[in-house]
């Protein structure tokens, strides 16, 4: 038994994208129960992902997440790998209740929506083995995987403070919870940090970390897949001055790739979760970079160590120190970033991991 220590690197600064495995062809569908698997070799070991909406191309958490499957058994081929998607929040126990009557030696729940399912199927089954992406371990049999995206978005605010020409900014979310809103409130400090150092004045629209209540979200069970809501989200900031905008919303923010598409120009993004250039490639020509959450790595040595025999217990909290999170390669911009602001977002990153920068969200991660 132990916790997961070795990670992959995962892109900062200057540093080569996490490359998902999961951007590739999809495994083929599965009879007709909506379920897939992947299986190669003898099967001796049973990975099982229960995804959130979206779907497990939804561009963000569900395919990073399915990516460490896709992974571990390439490194393993004795591992079989399956997932099982969710249409909604009603779908969350059931289907964890049926991978586990499946036999899975392991289940993975994706986002921390599925909380109280997990724990609930957990208790009720004490020696199944669970991890759930996005929540901290509910239960001796859950293993947790959270992340402090704070840290990394810190350094996306800061960069669009330092690339905004009309000096205004903006952030949007699928829904008002703490594993979205930890990426808003860390752009909007960076912003923020950036404006007490070098005496702007970046305004950022849709979020305001001492004011919650007035945050912009799609909300409802379409927070991370009704891209026509996030177009229109977006085009509202541009409308009203906003030439930098990171929608932190999954599927749902490829409606703010349409919306920088057809502002031809006026408007560019920030990804989250993924390298943007590599998950949603279409609309490369108009991302800055990405605030990245490393799932894919994570996921993969957690199901690697399981079919081990070593089954990790209690959770892991990635930050910048560990290269859980970061922000991607600046891509079709790296022209476009001074040799100064890279500069300056080394020093605030380093800043961030040694104490002298602090985060002050109230859905930070303490590393443990």
């Amino acid at each position: 038994m132990k916790t997961i220590h070795r990670l992959a690197p995962v892109a900062a600064v200057g540093v080569a994208a996490l490359l998902l495995a999961s951007c590739g062809d999809r495994p083929d569908e599965a009879g007709g129960s909506g379920e897939t698997s992947a299986a190669s070799g003898g099967g001796a070991f049973s990975a099982c992902m229960v995804l959130d909406t979206g779907g497990v191309d939804d561009r963000s958490f569900n395919q990073s997440s399915y990516a460490g499957f896709e992974q571990a058994q390439e490194e393993n081929p004795d591992i079989e790998i399956s997932y099982v998607p969710s249409d909604d929040s009603s779908a969350y126990e059931p289907n964890l209740t049926a991978e586990v009557n499946k036999g899975c030696d392991t289940i993975v729940a994706v986002g921390g929506l599925m909380a109280d399912a997990v724990k609930a199927v957990a208790e009720q089954n004490p020696d199944q083995n669970f991890a759930e992406i996005d929540s901290a371990s509910g239960s001796d049999n859950v293993y947790g995987f959270q992340y402090n995206t704070a840290e990394g978005a810190f350094l996306g605010g800061y960069l669009a403070a330092g690339m905004t020409q009309t000096g205004i900014v903006g952030t949007w979310g699928g829904l008002n919870i703490p594993p979205v809103t930890i990426y808003m409130d860390g752009f909007w400090e960076g912003v923020q940090y950036h404006n007490a150092q070098k005496g702007t004045n970046v305004q950022v629209l849709g979020w305001d970390e001492n004011n919650p209540s007035g945050g912009t979200f799609i909300g409802g069970e379409a927070g991370f897949t009704d891209q026509a809501a996030g177009r229109s989200i977006t085009e509202t900031f541009r409308a009203q001055g906003a030439d930098i905008v990171m929608p932190v919303a999954g599927q749902a923010g490829l409606g703010a790739g349409a919306a920088a598409e057809a502002a031809g120009g006026a408007l560019n993004l920030i990804w989250v979760d993924t390298d943007g250039c590599v998950s949603a490639e279409q609309y490369c020509s108009y991302f800055i970079s990405s605030v990245t959450k490393n799932l894919t790595d994570a996921v993969k040595e957690y199901v690697l160590d399981s079919a081990e025999g070593n089954v990790p217990t209690g959770g892991y909290i990635g930050n910048l120190e560990n290269e859980g999170t970061g922000i991607a390669p600046f891509n079709q911009f790296d022209s476009q970033v001074s040799a100064e602001l890279k500069t300056e977002l080394d020093t605030v990153k380093q800043g961030i991991i040694d104490g002298t920068i602090e985060i002050t969200s109230p859905s930070a991660i303490a590393a443990s």
